[in-house]
């Protein structure tokens, strides 16, 4: 049987269970699956990783500056934009198929065992993402690897990753979402993230508000975790746009960090990067001790972001960013204003459900529609995602927030917006347009799909 094939019946199987938005808040489902499984959460060091946004990005450089230093890193991300098997990643690459079904074949009577036991008790069974959790934590022990890159999957203390302990934890930007299930304020959002600070661990921290910043100190003073935050004892000094991406400059906590290509676009990958470079340096030398910057110029060098302001064509330029929320659609929006020289831009919008669509149109209208760099249009359709808003409706949340009618087309399917909009894009005798894929994981994973990547 073909190994992607079985992969994606084992995803198959996983989305059977239960999703967090139905749970409780609990970690002792994964501690009992950590002590069937022989602990694996705790085979190597781990770097954790939480915010709203930028966790994925900051991840992959984590990863890349640490493979430079001939450390093998394990990486767990969600979600996935084309393959399941994306989500967990050794030596920088997704896991193979192959590995991916083994492993989970091996700890799936112990994950039933689990399910036995939580039944019993009245719990409800592992969920989906405490399933795909315990089977990622399998696989890095078994590679094995020498340091764990751990993306939370939503929120911090009752996050099925927060069995493990992090060495160093990492704080991307917080801002408000998923607040039916963290929070309605950023404050109760960062109370929830601070819950992967752990007892003699490193808190790195990107740029936050003051009342957010104060909640991430007390918690890191309570856990007896030296801290560093963006802004004041790291960041980033220079900063150059160019084609393909950027040349930074980033003081780091324990070095100085010069001509540094990046190749993703946007200050905000920017200010990942800084982080990023923290956060290894507090993981390989607590902080005190430089990394060689050619190391660190080698590892940002080779680093990736699918998804994520990708360049997935040209003639005429298709953009793809997965940007879900406020925060990320007015980074994004800054990035492609800074880094594309297109005098029209087509926007193909597709939105989950549990996302502020009026607002992101918002955000969308005051940064492309209204701006003096280029027309703007607006292609709503919707993901094959059973969340996604139906195109229709988000029309009507465009309208809303201000677009003109005349500027909004309705496709219910993605494939047809994507090329109508590519189509009008390319119509011009000058070249001169974009189209931009935008508003969530899942339309940009498809548009991947679609535009063959």
């Amino acid at each position: 049987m073909d190994a992607q094939f079985s992969a994606e019946s084992v995803y198959a199987e996983l989305r059977g269970r239960a999703p967090e938005s139905q749970m409780a808040p609990r970690l002792d489902a994964m501690r009992l699956a950590m002590d069937f499984l022989g602990d694996p959460a705790h085979a190597a060091p781990v770097i954790h990783l939480t915010g709203t946004n930028g966790k994925t990005s900051t991840a992959r450089m984590v990863e890349r500056l640490l493979m430079a230093h001939d450390l093998r890193p394990g990486r767990y991300t969600s979600p996935h934009l084309s393959r399941v098997t994306e989500r967990i990643s050794v030596d920088g690459e997704p896991v193979d198929a192959e590995t991916f079904v083994r492993t989970w074949d091996e700890i799936r009577p112990f994950v039933l065992m689990v399910d036995e036991r939580l039944e019993a008790a009245g719990e409800v069974p592992l969920t989906e993402f405490e399933a795909m959790t315990a089977l990622a934590f399998a696989v890095f022990a078994n590679a094995p690897v020498d340091v764990v890159v751990l993306e939370v999957g939503l929120g911090g203390t009752w996050d099925a990753t927060n069995v493990a302990d992090a060495a160093v934890s990492v704080v991307t930007p917080i801002d408000l979402d998923h607040t039916g299930m963290l929070g309605e304020t950023v404050e109760e959002i960062a109370t929830e993230k601070a819950g992967i600070i752990k007892d003699g661990g490193f808190l790195v921290s990107a740029v936050q508000q003051p009342g957010v910043a104060e909640i991430l100190l007390d918690a890191a003073r309570a856990h007896d975790a030296p801290f560093r935050f963006e802004g004041v004892e790291f960041g980033v000094t220079d900063r150059v746009p160019g084609v393909g991406g950027q040349v930074i400059a980033v003081q780091g906590i324990a070095g100085t960090y010069r001509d540094l290509a990046l190749p993703l676009f946007g200050a905000h990958q920017a200010e990942n990067a800084s982080l990023a470079i923290a956060a290894v340096e507090a993981f390989l030398g607590g902080g005190e001790r430089p990394l060689s910057e050619e190391l660190v110029r080698a590892g940002l060098e080779e680093v990736t972001s699918p998804g994520r302001l990708e360049v997935a064509g040209t003639d005429p330029t298709v953009v793809l960013d997965a940007a879900h929320n406020v925060h990320g659609i007015t980074a994004s929006a800054a990035a492609v204003l800074e880094s594309f020289q297109a005098k029209r831009l087509d926007l193909v919008v597709g939105i989950l459900d549990d996302k502020d669509a009026l607002s992101m149109f918002e955000v969308m209208r005051e940064r492309y529609a209204e701006s003096t760099e280029f027309d703007a249009r607006l292609y709503v359709t919707a993901s094959t995602s059973p969340r996604a808003i139906p195109a229709e409706r988000l029309a009507e949340l465009a309208l809303a927030a201000g677009f003109d009618e005349d500027d909004v087309e309705v496709h219910e399917r993605l494939d047809d917006a994507l090329s109508a909009a590519v189509q009008d894009a390319a119509s011009g005798d000058d070249l001169d347009g974009a189209v931009l894929v935008t508003g969530s994981i899942t339309v940009v994973g498809e548009a991947r799909t679609l535009l063959g990547l």
